[in-house]
């Protein structure tokens, strides 16, 4: 959280700018360094206000904020269990390039890549083909499916929900879907 910083200097001290009949009074330079501390977080903040709008300098909690504001998917369904800030700062960084291509397969699966770290495997019913003839078959299957499947070292029954809820928030609306969480393989040690 943002507050007060121990020793933090002004950058625009308020005593240099008093008229000069205060300059020596001890007072009046006493009273307005207690407003220079006060006001020191405010200046700084301000003075480094492009940081924090860059995911990789923003502070973490900062972050957080920015995430919901830029709508990102993040993992912010288990309140109990934070995202981890590196990917927390990923998804964020990765806002702008997701909603260009939300609804897309590729879109789905970098979305899903940076909630859980791990790529998903997903079938659809949609196609594409090219033909030189009218009336050529129409590719695809005729009823619209989605299926992600997810492998991870360790997944826990929340991980489905989590994962169902990612799906239904980047899918295309008219597509109907399911979710299937298992646990990844383990390469045996030599």
């Amino acid at each position: 959280m943002r507050g007060s910083v121990d020793g933090l200097g002004s950058s625009a001290p308020l005593g240099l700018n008093l008229p000069a009949v205060f300059a020596d009074d001890d007072l009046a330079q006493r009273f307005v360094a207690g407003l220079d501390e006060v006001l020191a977080p405010i200046l700084n903040v301000l003075d480094c206000l492009d940081a924090y709008f860059d995911p990789a300098l923003a502070p973490v909690d900062f972050v957080g904020w920015l995430a919901g504001w830029v709508g990102a998917e993040t993992d912010g369904t288990d309140p109990g269990r934070p995202q981890p800030e590196p990917r927390l700062r990923a998804a964020v960084a990765a806002a702008a390039y997701l909603h260009r291509v939300r609804g897309t397969r590729r879109g789905l699966a970098e979305a899903v890549r940076l909630a859980f770290g791990a790529e998903p495997e997903i079938t659809e019913s949609g196609a594409a083909a090219w033909s030189a003839r009218p009336l050529g078959p129409v590719p695809g299957a005729p009823r619209p499916r989605l299926h992600v499947h997810l492998r991870l070292p360790d997944p826990t029954p929340a991980d489905a929900h989590r994962l169902d809820a990612l799906v239904a928030a980047t899918r295309p609306a008219h597509m109907p879907y399911t979710v299937q969480v298992t646990a990844a393989e383990r390469k045996p040690e030599k």
